[in-house]
């Protein structure tokens, strides 16, 4: 008996472009049956953006998981007395304007405990755990319900990018032939348009996670600044240096290493919280490719740094897929590919 039948489409709605996979299980077969993307060109037209991905990605179902992101969007990793899961809530509530910026009856709030990590590091420790807390604006996720369900999609789902991330990293891993050691600890750095998402996770599990607003469009300004060119023709060049390799590199040199370096302090404060280095760094988005992205982090973080494509060791339905496509763009599917693993959950 080959199993029920079910598909998600993992929704990533960036800065200035929507990707959409979708996954679909039969028993316990995982492929991806369904892949889009195009630019956002305003504001005003996302919805045409979305609709005009869906009519020519192959994609068939309507159920949609996405994701927040943005200065609405907060994440904390606390310390809170040990209680039982049933009281987190309720108790965080009353908490909550401790850590967060915003009116608590303004924000949805969700909570999970965080998996005992290493030693206690202090008496107190022993009577403590670690939660992580995050708050999204109302008024946010309801802009995002709205546009999603005017054109007829189903939310099951509203995420945050960041851990979006981490679950297409564990999905990446579940289906490697390459066996991680579990003490491992992986810092995962998405480049985006606007932002720079940074999550450090130990057996798939998040310990830490931030945004960073130095990204893709900054290089591209470094660059048109340097070549004396307009933003677009610097945004064609970021992506195809046409025999300007050396001179791209030394343009962005200052910017990358600006961004390795707040990059680097998140692994400073990491470390420094639980005593235990970052292993591995995974780099992922729009702008991981850029000529000397890859060893401008390398001299930085003193350790090595890898691209990582999160459709990889997925099966793919290649007669509704354009294989080439995806390939292509692969780098910037990592939130997409996390949003769409949500079918696991389901």
């Amino acid at each position: 008996m080959l199993g029920k039948k079910k598909s998600l489409v993992g929704l990533d709605i960036g800065s200035n472009e929507v990707k959409a996979i979708e996954l679909t299980q039969i028993g316990d077969q995982l492929k991806i049956t369904g892949f889009g993307h195009a630019p956002i060109l305003s504001k005003d037209g996302l919805k045409d953006t979305i609709s005009e991905v869906f009519r020519r990605s192959g994609i068939k179902t309507k159920r949609v998981a996405t994701a927040v992101s943005g200065r609405a969007v907060i994440v904390r990793y606390i310390n809170m007395m040990k209680m039982a899961d049933d009281e987190l809530k309720s108790a965080l509530r009353f908490e909550a304007d401790k850590y967060i910026p915003f009116q608590v009856d303004e924000v949805v709030l969700d909570c999970t405990r965080l998996p005992d990590f290493g030693e206690p590091t202090s008496p107190d420790a022993e009577k403590e755990m670690k939660v992580l807390l995050v708050a999204v604006k109302q008024t946010l996720i309801e802009e995002h319900l709205q546009v999603i369900q005017s054109l007829g999609l189903t939310p099951t789902v509203i995420d945050v990018d960041t851990f979006a991330l981490g679950n297409a990293f564990e999905l990446s891993s579940m289906h490697s032939p390459r066996v991680e050691d579990e003490e491992k600890v992986f810092a995962l750095v998405d480049v985006g348009s606007l932002k720079t998402n940074i999550n450090i996770i130990k057996n798939n599990t998040s310990y830490f996670s931030r945004e960073v607003y130095l990204a893709g469009n900054d290089f591209t300004e470094a660059i048109a600044r340097r070549l004396g060119t307009d933003n677009a023709e610097a945004e064609k060049l970021k992506l195809n240096p046409q025999g300007k390799e050396e001179a791209i590199e030394e343009s962005i040199l200052p910017t990358l290493d600006d961004l390795g370096n707040e990059i680097h302090l998140s692994f400073d404060y990491y470390e420094n919280q639980y005593d235990r280095e970052v292993d591995e760094v995974f780099i992922s988005g729009g702008s991981a490719k850029i000529c000397g992205l890859k060893a401008a982090f390398e001299r930085v973080f003193d350790r090595r740094v890898h691209g990582w494509d999160p459709t990889e060791n997925l099966e793919v339905k290649s007669d509704r897929v354009d294989l080439q496509d995806m390939k292509d763009h692969s780098a910037q599917l990592s939130v997409a590919v996390g949003l769409a693993s949500r079918i696991l959950d389901r």
